[in-house]
């Protein structure tokens, strides 16, 4: 066994800080965030979630993740689109997600958007379209090289209102952008850098 002045880090100490030690959250980190996502039907599913974390924390969105996906059959846009006020109202009393008029209609509008978007174009070819349909390998080191927005995050945000979508801003479409691994920002010290850049 190495001793202490020759043994490397654990994976855990070099994970990126903002997981914490919480299983859920280190769950996400190491085999979703980051992770390059192509599903069409997924990456809204994860647009439409980052729209609700807006003046939350991600982790309390994590963790009512499964009762969003029982609450809004699986994030069918097809299912979604049909939907009217009495769906509204049934979700506004359901405890398990978060319960906001706004980003739930938004939700039903967003669903209508993504249809005409998958028709004419893709929705997936189209969002990634904001990167040049690669990941963008970012290189932190630590907290202070990360940002809440980039250029690219503003664009898309911009597109996204133009096409129907609101609770888009740049800060959320960044957000975005790192969940499903259009962005790389796992610290270059952790593990997940380097898997998430093979996987791109």
């Amino acid at each position: 066994m190495p001793d202490a002045t020759t043994a490397q880090p654990s994976p855990a100490a070099q994970r990126c800080p903002w997981c914490g030690t919480d299983p859920l959250y280190v769950a996400y980190h190491d085999r979703e965030w980051g992770r390059p996502e192509r599903d069409p039907r997924a990456l809204w599913e994860m647009l439409i979630l980052e729209g609700f974390q807006a003046g939350l924390s991600w982790y309390t969105i994590l963790k009512k993740r499964e009762n969003f996906r029982a609450a809004f059959q699986g994030f069918h846009p097809a299912t979604i689109a049909t939907w009217g006020q009495d769906e509204v109202e049934k979700l506004l009393l359901d405890p398990g997600i978060v319960r906001h008029r706004g980003k739930i209609e938004s939700t039903i509008r967003s669903a209508r958007a993504w249809l005409e978007i998958e028709a004419a174009e893709g929705f997936s070819p189209w969002i990634w379209s904001f990167t040049g349909g690669v990941s963008v390998q970012n290189r932190l080191t630590s907290m202070a090289d990360a940002v809440a927005s980039s250029p690219e995050s503003v664009i898309m945000s911009k597109a996204l209102k133009k096409r129907g979508f609101n609770f888009c801003g740049p800060s959320i479409t960044y957000a975005f952008m790192q969940a499903t691994g259009m962005v790389n920002d796992h610290f270059i010290s952790c593990p997940q850098h380097a898997e998430c850049a093979a996987l791109a």
